[in-house]
């Protein structure tokens, strides 16, 4: 396979004593090999060397991905990547680009008949949320963005490496859950759709196999829903939350007719309250019936403690605020809030 050199651009490193060398592999592509220097130290930025390849194809970046080895990895935006190496959770010995590959890892695509969005794995956060279709059709993810890291974050991210990151922590994939969206997935052997929440497998894992590339997701248009994100935060707004809640419902008059809720946060993975949104299916919201929903959502999720509280304090959370987001569900449009814990 011949493949033509690509620009490669130096990684935002750690600037403490690093030098790179360019040299060409044997599949003809550029790679960039970052060494860490002598003075580097853990205190600082110590990297180890490790190659940055950019396909400009996805089969070229199938074949540059073709190993078993856990430290060959494609990635996006590489803003939680940085942070992973930097940290040195992760060592990786081949990074693969996706930055330069186009056609439908790029975009938002609305259907002519304005039923669906497709957007492309490489879809930037503020992409998303500057999307003027975005914010007529699923507000909810433009008022999610608003709080979602920072600017600089938001320019870089993408759609498709914040679902491969995995981190249970994260804004968009409870949101993308409650809006039943698919996630589209592509190797060598084909490809595949599967619902977002099927994603997920636990702390920082998820169903992807080695090889696999998200090239992105297809999110339903449904005017008769509403749909309301809930970031509940002990530190600033846009840091990561002590619980996340999105819920989405469909009403007939004052009656639910269908809901989908979901937890993120303090959970090991965005999950769907099923128990709770069987109770809340049907009824009419008074607090009777959202005390109910609330104790089914309780006892069909196991609460996780970390440095934003402890699962007893997040199980509170979780009573208050699914309350909250359920009765801030109306024919006004879809939302989102921060609530202070």
């Amino acid at each position: 396979m011949k493949i033509a050199p690509p620009t490669v651009r130096p990684p935002a490193l750690c600037m403490k004593r690093r030098w790179a060398s360019l040299t060409l592999t044997a599949w003809g592509v550029c790679s960039l090999h970052i060494v860490r220097g002598p003075r580097a130290s853990a205190k600082g930025c110590d990297l180890a060397s490790f190659e940055l390849l950019e396909p400009r194809s996805l089969g070229e970046a199938f074949a540059l991905l073709d190993s078993d080895d856990p430290a060959v990895r494609p990635f996006g935006g590489g803003t939680a990547l940085m942070l992973m190496m930097k940290a040195q959770i992760f060592k990786p010995v081949r990074l693969v680009s996706l930055r330069l590959l186009g056609g439908p890892l790029h975009g938002i695509e609305l259907a002519a008949d304005k039923s669906a969005f497709r957007i492309g794995a490489m879809t930037t956060f503020a992409e998303l949320e500057h999307s003027p279709d975005i914010r007529a059709h699923l507000p909810v993810v433009t008022q999610t963005m608003l709080t979602l890291a920072n600017v600089r974050v938001r320019n870089v991210a993408t759609i498709g490496g914040n679902l491969a990151h995995g981190d249970p922590h994260l804004d968009l994939p409870p949101v993308w859950t409650a809006l039943d969206a698919k996630v589209r997935i592509a190797s060598k052997a084909g490809e595949r759709t599967i619902p977002v929440q099927e994603l997920f497998a636990g702390y920082y894992e998820t169903t992807l196999k080695h090889g696999e590339i998200i090239t992105g997701i297809d999110v339903p248009v449904r005017p008769k829903w509403t749909s309301h994100y809930a970031k509940v935060t002990t530190r600033a707004q846009h840091d990561w939350p002590a619980l996340g809640l999105a819920v989405s419902a469909q009403f007939d008059g004052k009656r639910i007719n269908d809901i989908r809720v979901v937890l993120s946060a303090a959970v090991d993975r965005p999950s769907r309250m099923k128990g709770a949104e069987a109770v809340l299916r049907g009824a009419e919201i008074d607090d009777a019936v959202l005390s109910r929903a609330a104790d089914a959502a309780l006892g069909e999720v196991h609460i996780e403690s970390d440095l934003r509280g402890s699962a007893d304090y997040k199980q509170h959370l979780l009573r208050v605020h699914l309350g909250r987001a359920v009765k801030a569900l109306s024919p006004r449009g879809d939302q989102a809030t921060i609530q202070r814990a």
